[in-house]
């Protein structure tokens, strides 16, 4: 039987976190009442002339330098022509032969091992219009995204020598997850997936193995959430190699996913290249960049995730899972680096950070900027906790008040009266009340029911209000219940 193995394209298109669109000045924003942030050149009116966002271009150029691309000594605007109701001016204003970046690659970890997705290209263009189909078979259309700045990203296949391609719907889905995380660490897109600002377009192709020529690919539309990006490419993976096992041949296509019944369904023939007659923008002059502005932006780029993983794992001894949490969002990693320079144990930080403080932002919906917690009251609080003055079940409930108030972890101990028991001699006396109290269990204990002790431990901590050293409690009552 013939084995296939898949060739999977990522085009992901983001748009960019400007205040005014690409080639006007009209504003950025989602949502809103229907085409009130329009004007003659987002809408392609005769006479209107396009003028380039500077921001826009600045932020894409990070975009690409983070993601290990060569910046182009100069770039050229093309016009892409296909016709679309979304598409005003039957054109739209893009990248062809000279792309802002070239040659790039995104690290990430697949079954917990480290692979390089050749990246071909990073262009500028401007977004289209949105098509809001109603009932009665009627579309609208919304022109507001109309010349929103967009940058494209496109995977390479075959990969360079020394990188990778992607070769599953899980690396699919794990390469998108890793793209959005890198450019919200640079702040050029709020990549809200659910609100279209980044959207996604699996290409998507089987070949029968040690094949060299690609096999005819098809284009997954309407892909909005990592999880519809896993399944499109899965299935259609799928689909093409139930095709061809049945004799059928694969039509390149535009498919949409649909989600209700977890299939992808034809949408329309697929424009070959050519078809676009590229040509340059007369309206647009070519672009060029200085040695002196990209090596000024690449030095002004942030620590991005991977390598921040791996040097917090080196230097603070956490583990993988905990790194992957912990530098989810720079908001994140930032709070745990500065809560481990003042902590005696990182660790126990991370263990803290990952546990009741994730806990508390997702039940409360706080982000990490709205905490009243601080660095400084966590390391206090583990000080607190290392010298015995309380115990974790008190720590729980003093983390949870810090979180409430911003209050420091002495003040709350000290207002509530949580300070640990420690004295032998009071602990040993509620032990002895306990055991007393419950001569019955202590029978079944010394019968062989050793369950129980966990039973007596927390009665005993009911007695004290929680406060008594739970070693102590421990060592009292095997003590006394073996006697």
């Amino acid at each position: 039987m013939v084995e296939y193995e898949p060739i999977i394209g990522m085009e992901v298109h983001v748009e960019l976190q400007t205040r005014s669109k690409m080639f006007c000045g009209c504003e950025v924003a989602f949502g809103g009442e229907p085409n009130t942030r329009c004007c003659p050149v987002c809408l392609g009116l005769p006479g209107s002339l396009p003028v380039i966002n500077e921001r826009a271009v600045e932020l894409m150029a990070r975009a690409a330098l983070a993601l290990n691309c060569t910046i182009a000594s100069q770039c050229v605007f093309h016009r892409k022509n296909y016709y679309y109701p979304d598409l005003p001016k039957n054109y739209q204003i893009s990248q062809y032969d000279y792309p802002l970046g070239v040659n790039g690659w995104v690290e990430i970890l697949a079954g917990g091992k480290s692979k390089k997705i050749a990246i071909r290209r990073v262009h500028m263009e401007e977004d289209t219009g949105k098509l809001l189909h109603v009932a009665g078979n009627k579309s609208y259309i919304d022109y507001n995204r109309s010349g929103v700045p967009l940058m494209e990203i496109v995977t390479q296949n075959p990969p360079p020598e020394g990188l990778d391609q992607i070769e599953s719907a899980e690396e699919a889905r794990e390469y998108l997850q890793r793209l959005r995380q890198i450019l919200l660490y640079l702040g050029v897109s709020d990549v809200k997936m659910e609100e279209g600002s980044m959207r996604c377009e699996p290409n998507v192709s089987i070949r029968p193995k040690g094949q060299t020529e690609f096999g005819v690919k098809t284009e997954i539309k309407n892909l909005n959430s990592f999880r519809a990006v896993y399944l499109g490419v899965d299935y259609e993976l799928k689909r093409q190699e139930r095709v061809l096992r049945e004799g059928g041949t694969i039509v390149q296509e535009t498919r949409r996913w649909d989600d209700e019944r977890g299939v992808t369904a034809s949408m329309r023939s697929k424009e070959f290249e050519q078809e676009y007659r590229y040509f340059p923008d007369p309206d647009l002059v070519p672009l060029r960049f200085t040695n002196d502005w990209i090596t000024k932006l690449k030095a002004d780029l942030p620590e991005l995730p991977i390598p921040k993983m791996k040097r917090f794992m080196s230097d603070y001894g956490i583990s993988l899972s905990d790194a992957e949490v912990l530098c989810d969002t720079r908001e994140m990693a930032d709070f745990y680096e500065s809560c481990a320079k003042l902590a005696k144990d990182p660790k126990a930080v991370a263990n803290w950070l990952t546990g009741e403080f994730l806990r508390l932002l997702n039940a409360t919906g706080t982000t990490v900027a709205e905490t009243k917690l601080t660095p400084a009251n966590i390391a206090a609080l583990l000080d607190l906790l290392d010298s015995g003055t309380i115990n974790r079940n008190t720590a729980k409930s003093v983390f949870e008040e810090m979180f409430t108030t911003g209050k420091t972890p002495s003040e709350i101990v000290k207002e509530k009266g949580l300070e640990q028991v420690t004295d032998t001699a009071e602990i040993e006396a509620v032990v002895n009340r306990v055991l007393a109290a419950n001569s019955n269990e202590v029978r079944r204990y010394r019968s062989g029911e050793v369950k129980l002790k966990s039973w007596f431990v927390g009665q005993v901590m009911r007695e004290t209000k929680g406060k008594a050293n739970p070693a102590l409690v421990n060592e009292l009552l095997e003590r006394n219940l073996e006697e």
